[in-house]
């Protein structure tokens, strides 16, 4: 009886959060119409609609996948409503993973709250890579709690692979996207697999470990063939920075190097200290040539190996202070509507627009440190150290896992200081921290008999509780 008594109550409350995404997902599309883009929003929109050649500064991909909408769609704000059916139907299958798991309505709703966080909102409809990552590894997660509701119940092995495949696919698009993911993405991976087999044996990694391989290689390669995109060499981006910010101007213009490049670097050098830029030289100081860095990036990367090893102490000093400033100085904690552009683009709802300017840009000066990445960082390593005994430890840990990775993995890479470099850490810890205060009392499920589901003994157990939050 108490059982048939607790299956409407269940079901009608999954509706509910349905419908409270669905209005949310709208909201979100109407207020970020047609995309917030910036310079690279609007560079790889060039690319995706042929209008210049696709090339691998910015995720092939990415491109790819808008070109595929916009030709089926006939609208550029196609990427903008896949981006948001994404973040909000993975924040719904979270909650409705939360409510059957605990019974809790109040902690199934403050799941979808967390999308209107604002270091969460702020970016939910900018097309930036870094954005498509971060969903993209909030959809695998959510794949993860799936898992956990049906762990122990006896259902077919298709149901349990299939799930696997979706889980990595989100995975691999979050590498392909943004390829230091790869950190984040790899504790994600070990939550999905252990989320959907209680013990996995060795065979069952191995086969889990080929999917993730195969999601990753099969997409890159095919890209690579048929695409064709424009080689680069960004990579030698970060390698710039490090010479013209480590070096001396009188090393940089001894070096050998052809003269017309250590004539820019020695300017770059110069240009950097005048106006303080600490990062992100190619685009504030660096004197560009028409084809990029495709001719210089080989003389670049040569002059790095050899100088970097007798710098060592300046070239540790410099990172480390970079990386400071991702931590404590961290900036761009909003992307206002859409960049100047050529293309007639602009925001579709302007006071809109500024409502949500208001809203995140006033909660970034009330509340600066949940805008900084050392709070997400100490977030992440208290998660990672302390996941609690509860129903969501697993889980918990891996969200601290996955985020201190991707900010820890930062130093010797990063090109600039923007908060959306820690955006996916932002989003875990929050939810780790959620899911921590959501698991105290919460026992971790035991293994059921065939047929039995996960959560709900203890929500009959629980009706009180299960009516009342």
């Amino acid at each position: 009886m108490g059982q048939m008594g607790w299956m409407p109550r269940a079901r009608h409350w999954g509706w509910v959060l349905a419908a409270v995404a669905a209005v949310c997902c709208l909201a979100t599309i109407l207020v970020f119409a047609p995309g917030y883009l910036s310079p690279d929003s609007l560079d790889q929109l060039r690319q995706a609609e042929g209008k210049k050649p696709l090339t691998d500064w910015h995720p092939p991909v990415l491109s790819l996948v808008w070109r595929a909408l916009i030709a089926v769609t006939g609208s550029i704000t196609s990427l903008l409503v896949l981006q948001s059916l994404v973040f909000w139907g993975a924040l719904w299958v979270l909650a409705r993973c939360v409510w059957d798991l605990t019974g809790r309505r109040g902690g199934s709703l403050a799941v979808l709250g967390l999308g209107l966080a604002p270091w969460v909102l702020t970016f939910a409809g900018v097309v930036w890579k870094d954005v498509h990552a971060a969903q993209a590894l909030l959809a695998a997660c959510a794949v993860a709690f799936t898992g956990l509701r049906i762990r122990d119940r006896d259902v077919r092995p298709a149901l349990r692979w299939g799930l696997l495949w979706l889980g990595v696919l989100f995975l691999a698009y979050a590498m392909l996207v943004r390829k230091n993911a790869f950190l984040a993405a790899i504790p994600v991976f070990v939550l999905l697999v252990l989320a959907l087999w209680r013990a996995p044996g060795r065979g069952t990694w191995v086969r889990c470990a080929a999917a993730l391989a195969a999601a990753l290689v099969v997409p890159a390669a095919a890209i690579a063939l048929f695409a064709e995109p424009l080689q680069t060499k960004q990579g030698a981006q970060i390698m710039l920075d490090d010479l013209v910010h480590v070096l001396r101007v009188d090393e940089l213009r001894s070096a050998d190097v052809p003269p017309a490049l250590r004539d820019r670097l020695v300017a770059s050098a110069r240009e950097c200290r005048r106006i303080g830029a600490l990062s992100d030289a190619y685009w504030a100081c660096y004197e560009r040539p028409a084809d990029g860095l495709r001719g210089d990036s080989g003389e670049i990367t040569s002059l790095w190996l050899r100088e970097m090893g007798g710098h060592v102490p300046q070239y540790l000093q410099y990172r480390l202070r970079l990386f400071a400033s991702l931590l404590f100085e961290t900036g761009y904690p909003y992307k206002a509507g859409v960049t100047r552009n050529d293309l007639g683009i602009e925001v579709a709802h302007p006071r809109l627009e500024d409502m949500l300017g208001s809203y995140v840009k006033g909660m970034a000066a009330d509340l600066p440190w949940l805008f900084r990445g050392w709070f997400w960082l100490a977030v992440a390593l208290v998660l990672a150290v302390r996941p609690g005994r509860g129903a969501f430890a697993m889980p918990v840990r891996a969200l601290g896992v996955s985020a201190a990775a991707y900010i820890l993995g930062y130093p010797p890479i990063m090109p600039a200081t923007d908060f959306r470099y820690v955006y996916w850490p932002a989003i875990a810890g929050a939810l780790g921290l959620l899911l921590l205060w959501l698991g105290r009392g919460t026992p971790p499920a035991r293994p059921s008999s065939p047929g039995a589901t996960t959560g709900r003994p203890l929500t009959e157990q629980q009706p009180a509780d299960a009516g009342g939050q």
